[in-house]
């Protein structure tokens, strides 16, 4: 009896956006508050560039990922439209070059060749899509989903920081964002390691160390124009 499957490459695409979109919200976010916050800025200013850098940098994920991905669908469709019209012209060429990516695989040609004549009997332009292009309805580009995921996902991240500014008074703020936020990059990294199947402590030890740089730049930054101000 056979038995259902799933495997981690199901998840790529939407994991990709998703753990991309909450990184950026973290790290943008609380980088953004620790800039402004260092600089010397009261807590009003802080909540305002906090909102302002959540709404921009959701959209911007947005926007980005939509044109990003909707270029990928554009170049899979011109792929497939034009693997279509050769499998109309010269249908034993395509049986050919089917027959010689089993070969490849390690079919002996006799049978390759079979599998091949099966496979495009049943749905031609699908094997060719699958075997000689490599796409799949599996890993195919989903524009739309990956534009709400990363936008989502980035305004989840973004408010993390953000709460903290609003629970705790202005003089804490460098060592309350920094270190929830940090904690949250950990989180993260170990929540997308397990879901995808990679290992946990690479992905933390990664999104941690970049996520930790990018904040002390910025709050750098925030402290020496507060200086010179």
């Amino acid at each position: 009896m056979g038995h259902p499957e799933t495997h981690k490459t199901q998840r790529v695409g939407w994991l990709r956006a998703a753990v991309l979109g909450a990184n950026d919200g973290i790290v943008s976010t609380a980088s953004l508050i620790l800039g402004v916050a260092a600089s010397g800025a009261d807590s009003e200013g802080v909540v305002v560039a906090g909102v302002a850098g959540l709404i921009a940098g959701a959209m911007s994920m947005a926007a980005g990922e939509y044109i990003s991905v909707s270029s990928q669908a554009d170049t899979e469709r011109a792929d497939i439209a034009r693997e279509k019209q050769e499998l109309e012209n010269d249908p034993d060429q395509e049986h050919q070059e089917l027959k010689a990516i089993y070969v490849k695989r390690g079919l002996e040609p006799e049978l390759a060749s079979t599998v091949a004549s099966q496979l495009m009997q049943h749905d031609a332009l699908g094997a060719h899509a699958r075997d000689e292009l490599g796409i799949s309805t599996t890993l195919a580009a989903r524009p739309v989903q990956a534009a709400f995921a990363s936008a989502g996902t980035f305004s989840v991240g973004a408010a993390l920081p953000l709460l903290v500014v609003l629970l705790f008074p202005a003089f804490t703020l460098i060592w309350t964002v920094s270190g929830s936020s940090l904690l949250s990059l950990a989180l993260l990294g170990a929540l997308s390691a397990k879901t995808g199947g990679a290992p946990m402590g690479v992905a933390t030890a990664r999104v941690t160390f970049w996520g930790a740089l990018a904040m002390a730049l910025t709050a750098g930054v925030g402290m020496l124009f507060g200086a010179t101000a």
